[in-house]
């Protein structure tokens, strides 16, 4: 917003204005519940997906761990029927936890299908990170006026909710508590079937968007570690830094007029029904509804664990450790997963869409690489990012991760074009990465909403998954097309110098010189930037 002062009264009033939206912005949040707990509804062999999945929950006889069941969504259409299939199949309850629910057709639908959940008797409880709910108020509160519903933010704006010029008012009054976010992505039906990994409910994550599409992964889980799952939901549905809607937002229409403008705000034609899903993925494997129709559910049998930052991190001294499932952690999820890095013998591939490695990530890389570790890194390239500051910073550690063999890899548009296997895909659209995944010694996989950045490492909250699986680690690696380089550039040092090159994968050969498809003047606007942003705020 760009604000022009005149001369005389003009300047009086735009000052008044300004000094009442910051005393707005200012105003504090209501005092934390003293309402009791609300805790998950124990997966149950009364509910259908209780039934199919008590296989995965059953203790070995021989007193081991028991294997928890997994199947890996790599494809967005499979991810979004997914998500779909349970809630319509759910009976006894929905846990819905993210960072961001799009005012779109994915939005509204899902929106809609959890109303029709709870007018079923189905308990909804929906979190929400209140970062990206600007808009969202009308149809949040008619999905809270339903019976069986509850909707709750994380760490929510008290005030100047209107627009998204007031709230970055509230935002610059208030940044070291609203800096702080809950990035956490996390689906769970029954208490019995789960979804982790790096998708919001948005049409970009789907395959939905008219210009951008993601490049992304969840996994489906059923036994164990579904318990676990709803364990870190409970912590942060009882936390005392989420309020329930009702006490952040007071409606200003009754019951039924809240509800009627939901029907309209979610009508099918603004949130139409997905195409139908193919009959079986790249795996193989049939789509969920189709598997649950038939009476089973055939998963990845592997031990998998949870484990997510606590919802107080960043925001009081102290207040940084994370909250985990059956083993034992370091600080947060990014130390753990660091720890884990180390425990390497022969390989690690990471993915991630914002990658800033910061000088203690370089260190450990150089002790991984003296000890033979391989590492394969693979992030998106500046033309195709959607947060460039970022890839300006990853910028400044390229050159030493190249001198230690670090094998670089740049997701692009037009690479992802020229391969035969994409560019069905995504056709006309952007493909942008946005998975959160690590592969160490390829058998041990890491999937969750942690970028590798100095943001999720230090200021949001992030939920991840390990599982321990030779089998699941090998989709992925086909998934994401790992061992043949598709859809990507390959960095390399030019000889000689510490100028980095980038070489195409489509078998054109081309060489590029300085960053591919991005325009000098975004270049030069970016550096011009990265001088005031700094980079423990990315």
């Amino acid at each position: 917003m760009r604000i022009v002062f005149h001369c005389g009264s003009s300047l009086w009033r735009w000052s008044f204005a300004l000094a009442v939206l910051l005393l707005n912005a200012c105003a504090g949040l209501p005092a934390p519940s003293t309402a009791p707990p609300v805790h998950a509804i124990a997966a149950s062999t009364t509910t259908e997906l209780g039934r199919l999945t008590a296989p995965y929950r059953a203790e070995p006889p021989d007193g081991s761990t028991a294997l928890s069941g997994i199947r890996a969504l790599p494809q967005p259409e499979f991810a979004l029927d997914a998500r779909l299939q349970l809630i319509r199949r759910a009976q006894s309850s929905l846990d819905l936890q993210y960072y961001l629910l799009g005012n779109d057709k994915t939005g509204k639908l899902i929106l809609r299908e959890l109303r029709n959940a709870a007018l079923r008797g189905v308990r909804v409880r929906l979190l929400l990170d209140d970062f990206y709910t600007g808009g969202l108020d009308p149809m949040l509160l008619g999905l809270a006026s339903y019976p069986n519903v509850e909707v709750r933010l994380f760490n929510p704006f008290a005030s100047g909710r209107e627009s998204m010029a007031t709230r970055w008012i509230s935002f610059a009054s208030e940044f070291r508590r609203l800096n702080h976010r809950m990035h956490n992505k996390l689906f769970v039906a029954d208490g019995a079937m789960a979804i982790a990994g790096g998708r919001n409910l948005a049409d970009e994550y789907f395959l939905r968007g008219a210009g951008d599409n993601f490049i992304d992964l969840d996994l489906m889980m059923a036994g164990s570690v579904v318990t676990e799952l709803s364990a870190l939901f409970d912590t942060y549905w009882n936390s005392e830094v989420v309020y329930s809607l009702a006490r952040i937002v007071v409606p200003h229409a009754s019951r039924e007029q809240l509800r009627a403008n939901f029907d309209v705000l979610t009508a099918p034609t603004s949130a139409p029904e997905p195409a139908p899903v193919p009959d079986a993925d790249m795996f193989g494997d049939a789509p969920i509804g189709a598997a649950l129709a038939q009476g089973r559910i055939e998963l990845i049998r592997a031990s998998a664990t949870a484990a997510a930052d606590s919802p107080l991190k960043a925001l009081d001294e102290g207040s940084g450790s994370s909250i985990t499932g059956r083993f034992s952690s370091p600080q947060t999820l990014a130390d753990r997963t660091h720890t884990l890095f180390d425990t390497a013998k022969s390989d690690i591939v990471v993915i991630s869409p914002y990658f800033i490695p910061g000088d203690a990530g370089l260190d450990q890389m150089r002790r991984l690489r003296g000890r033979g570790v391989n590492m394969t890194v693979g992030t998106n390239s500046l033309a195709d990012t959607d947060e460039p500051l970022v890839n300006i910073n990853y910028n400044n550690y390229r050159v030493a991760m190249l001198k230690l063999g670090v094998e670089l890899y740049e997701v692009s548009s037009v690479q992802i074009k020229r391969s035969l296997n994409l560019r069905k895909t995504f056709a006309q659209s952007r493909g942008r990465l946005h998975a959160k995944l690590a592969l160490i010694d390829r058998e041990s996989v890491l999937v969750g909403s942690m970028n590798f950045d100095p943001r999720s490492a230090r200021l949001n909250t992030e939920l991840g998954v390990r599982v321990q699986s030779f089998e699941l680690a090998h989709q992925l690696i086909e998934a994401f097309q790992i061992d043949e380089a598709q859809g990507v550039y390959r960095l390399k040092l030019k000889p000689g110098t510490d100028q980095v090159q980038w070489f195409s994968t489509d078998g054109t050969d081309d060489v590029f010189d300085d960053e591919p498809e991005a325009s000098m003047i975004v270049r030069l606007k970016l550096l011009f930037f990265s001088w005031f942003v700094p980079s423990d705020l990315l």
